[in-house]
């Protein structure tokens, strides 16, 4: 009788030992999740039942597993994982067919009406995904191989909680919205969120930065961003008709969340604006590129880069610290945080409260200790 047994080489992998049996590439194909080892020297398969069962199903024979060989130390089990995502990347790598993104992929974002920003996160991780199992129908790719990508990027990119929550939602969204399958089967241990403060500026240099900027369009744009606290996205969408000199107010149409919302006119703002309208001409957008299209985001930060780099200002800042520092420093001068969280266009007040842990008010009203010590600081 032919005899299949598995080997447990880490947390989630088996290798297949055969007795009588010749196990080839072709049955290799039929079984989810099945490649070979060079390591092991053997084939593996993913700790499922599934998998067992494929086996079973396919050789019309039971299948056990090799129990004792369960107890790795933590040492050999890092070893044995390490190696296999270096199999599974050196699989990936001989073969070079490049798998398209399903259309309807695409088309159900559209729908849905996801923003352009997260549209084009959704499509590059998803593309990644796919293509790094290249020679799997997307649709039956495991929950197990889905686990293991993920663990292979962890382990061998230096990525952020943010960025693995990018990719988990992008591949959950191809299985649950357009495949229809239910959440509860595709669920994965999301990470802690980074609690880092965002880089604020202070007031001074945010002057610093702007005396820079001598091109009036630029000086509108980087303007607008830092007075409304707008989103880089946001400023670039803007309308002519968005700017409403009478009110002292921008409209900011379809923002973060599907969100109309309004945001601050600086007086400044509309002194410089009114310049650029008459020597510019805008027909629809109010900052346009070449074509008479849209401004690039791109252009935007390396105005904001260029600006930069012409102070002394070694914080690593970039265009969105503009929006962080116009929030802090409103707060500063005493604006209610509910009417931050507004301006801003925050869904819930948590995410505006990050302001109250930068900002310095109330802090000069309290002396450190030291101060008081009577001590030879010489």
């Amino acid at each position: 009788m032919n005899k299949y047994i598995l080997i447990p080489i880490s947390n989630n992998r088996y290798k297949i030992k055969t007795q009588s049996l010749i196990f080839t590439k072709q049955h290799a194909q039929k079984i989810k999740g099945c490649y070979w080892s060079k390591t092991q020297k053997s084939w593996v398969i993913p700790q499922s039942e599934e998998a067992k069962k494929q086996i079973e199903n396919l050789f019309n024979t039971e299948v056990k597993v090799n129990k004792y060989k369960q107890n790795l130390n933590t040492n050999d089990k890092e070893r044995i994982e390490t190696t296999e995502h270096q199999d599974i990347k050196r699989v990936q790598n001989q073969n070079t067919k490049y798998v398209n993104l399903p259309k309807e992929y695409t088309e159900t974002l559209k729908l849905k009406r996801y923003s352009r920003n997260t549209i084009k996160s959704y499509i590059s991780h998803f593309n990644q995904f796919l293509n790094f199992y290249n020679n799997y129908d997307p649709k039956d790719i495991t929950d197990e191989q889905i686990r293991e990508y993920l663990l292979y990027i962890i382990n061998n990119k230096d990525i952020s909680s943010s960025y693995q929550n990018q990719v988990i939602n992008s591949i959950k969204f191809y299985y649950e919205k357009v495949l229809g399958r239910p959440t509860s089967k595709y669920y994965f241990q999301r990470p802690k969120k980074e609690k880092k403060l965002p880089i604020v500026l202070s007031e001074e240099e945010v002057g610093s930065i702007l005396k820079q900027i001598s091109n009036l369009k630029h000086k509108c744009i980087i303007y607008l961003i830092y007075s409304a606290g707008l989103r880089l996205s946001e400023v670039v969408d803007l309308k002519i008709t968005d700017i409403d000199s009478k009110r002292n107010i921008i409209i900011i149409r379809d923002a973060k969340g599907k969100k109309d919302r309004i945001s601050l006119l600086s007086e400044k703002v509309v002194v410089l604006l009114r310049r650029y309208y008459k020597d510019y001409r805008p027909k629809e957008w109010l900052f346009e590129g070449q074509n008479g299209d849209k401004y690039s985001v791109k252009s935007v930060q390396t105005i904001f880069k260029n600006a930069l780099l012409q102070t002394d200002i070694k914080k690593k800042a970039t265009i969105h610290t503009l929006r962080h520092s116009f929030a802090t420093h409103l707060l500063e001068r005493g604006t209610d945080l509910r009417y931050i969280q507004e301006i801003l266009g925050h869904k819930s007040s948590r995410t505006t409260e990050i302001y109250t842990h930068i900002t310095k008010k109330g802090l000069d009203k309290i002396k450190s200790p030291l101060d008081d010590m009577q001590i030879d600081d010489e």
